[in-house]
């Protein structure tokens, strides 16, 4: 299995950065996330859904919605360890365009008449973890940790345009908006320098984010 190079440890972070951190923190976990951009497809009619169509799709917002949960975690945590201010920047500039994310999310969920998981504190903490741990690794290892993330995150979204019932327009449309996103935050970590993952770490993130979209459905 492929090694990752030894790094140099990151500097301290400051107190004005774990004052940020952990206000993000409080804030993604509280569900107030506030939002730049206006929510997609608001000018589009709500379909009329039937209960279980209404329950699926916000059984596939509500992954999506702990998805950005895990998105705030990792981005917070690798800002904190990277060494290039550059590299922490576009890591904090993408935490906020993530956020448009997580209050989209938040909002069609609540239109859905549901709610985000139960377990987003256990997915945040456990998030924050791999970011520092990316981080730790080295700048080119996090950013690459951030295109394989984007990379298998793009392709979820995918999958949900073709699982949301047909008629769900408003939800469709956060959906393609979000997998635009995503795919560009990917393009960016990889132009910076991002260095490819060891398969073996692929296949985990894999199995990983697998159990969470199954948990997180239902839960």
């Amino acid at each position: 299995m492929a090694a990752f190079p030894p790094a140099s440890l990151p500097a301290p972070p400051s107190l004005d950065q774990l004052i940020v951190g952990f206000d993000r923190a409080l804030r993604t976990l509280a569900g107030v996330a506030a939002p730049g951009r206006p929510v997609p497809g608001t000018e589009l009619a709500d379909a009329d859904l039937t209960d279980a169509e209404k329950r699926h799709a916000a059984g596939l917002m509500r992954v999506n919605h702990t998805g950005e949960v895990c998105a705030q975690a990792l981005y917070a945590a690798q800002a904190l360890v990277a060494r290039n201010p550059a590299i922490r920047e576009q890591f904090a500039q993408a935490a906020r365009e993530e956020e448009d994310h997580l209050a989209w999310t938040q909002t069609r969920l609540d239109e859905l008449g549901s709610h985000a998981s139960l377990l987003n504190p256990l997915w945040y903490a456990g998030s924050f973890a791999v970011g520092v741990a990316a981080g730790f690794a080295g700048d080119d290892v996090n950013l690459g940790f951030v295109v394989e993330t984007e990379r298998q995150v793009e392709e979820h979204l995918t999958g949900h345009v073709d699982k949301l019932p047909p008629q769900d327009a408003r939800s469709r449309a956060i959906v393609e908006q979000m997998r635009d996103d995503e795919a560009r935050h990917g393009a960016m970590a990889l132009a910076a320098g991002g260095t490819p993952l060891p398969l073996p770490v692929r296949g985990l993130m894999r199995m990983a984010a697998d159990v969470m979209r199954t948990v997180a459905y239902r839960i």
